[in-house]
């Protein structure tokens, strides 16, 4: 059962994502589950994202921050949890679409399964596309040791639950999500992938797609256990 007490601090950075801000945040807007802020952090971009931002300055439920100059992903996140009042923590890339039911589902499953935190699978956008698609009937605490099977933008996560983590590690410009899952995974959260798609991926200017030697790099550190 929801309480008044469950409020979802959905935290987005955004660099240079002036063509999708805007579709991302309206995604945001409509949630079914409305006991929800949105802090959203400008990190010092070049383009007119902060300007796609700003327009959604008189929502109630917004709080828009501005990085003077660009200190990355990793950091970004971990200043927006700080700055965070909920006892729930949901991400939200900024060049990606949240399903207008994901957080009421989300934390449905949290309560009901006493989980520590939550993702789901996600749809490739302008296709029917299902990722993870066969890895996803695999074990994660399996797959995790080869590759991040979960997707970043898609986890809710209890507040305590990253703080006795460490929020994300800021050696890790790339990968950070990796990183945390790791640690989530060894330490024994517990958590549940949710089969159906709540989350629609804008695969065009991924990091992950535009980085990958960066990222690879990132990655294979945390598969080694080693500090990058």
């Amino acid at each position: 059962m929801m309480s008044d007490k469950d409020l979802v601090s959905v935290i987005l950075s955004a660099y240079n994502s002036e063509n999708t801000v805007e579709k991302s945040i309206n995604s945001l807007l409509v949630q079914t589950y409305k006991n929800i802020e949105i802090l959203i952090i400008d990190d010092g971009s070049n383009d007119k994202t902060l300007n796609s931002i700003m327009k959604f300055k008189n929502e109630p439920n917004i709080k828009i921050f501005e990085n003077k100059k660009n200190i990355g992903l990793t950091k970004s996140l971990n200043k927006l949890i700080k700055m965070s009042n909920g006892k729930y923590i949901a991400r939200q890339d900024s060049d990606d679409i949240s399903s207008p039911n994901r957080f009421k589902r989300q934390l449905e499953d949290i309560k009901k399964y006493d989980l520590d935190f939550s993702s789901s699978r996600g749809y490739i956008e302008n296709t029917k596309r299902k990722i993870p698609r066969f890895s996803y009937y695999l074990p994660y605490s399996f797959l995790i040791n080869y590759k991040n099977p979960f997707i970043h933008g898609t986890l809710m996560i209890k507040k305590n639950v990253i703080e006795e983590v460490g929020l994300y590690d800021e050696r890790f410009y790339y990968a950070q999500d990796y990183k945390l899952m790791m640690e989530l995974i060894k330490k024994g959260y517990r958590y549940k992938v949710i089969r159906n798609p709540l989350y629609k991926l804008n695969m065009t200017n991924n990091i992950s797609t535009n980085k990958k030697s960066e990222q690879k790099y990132y990655a294979d550190c945390v598969k080694k256990n080693l500090n990058p």
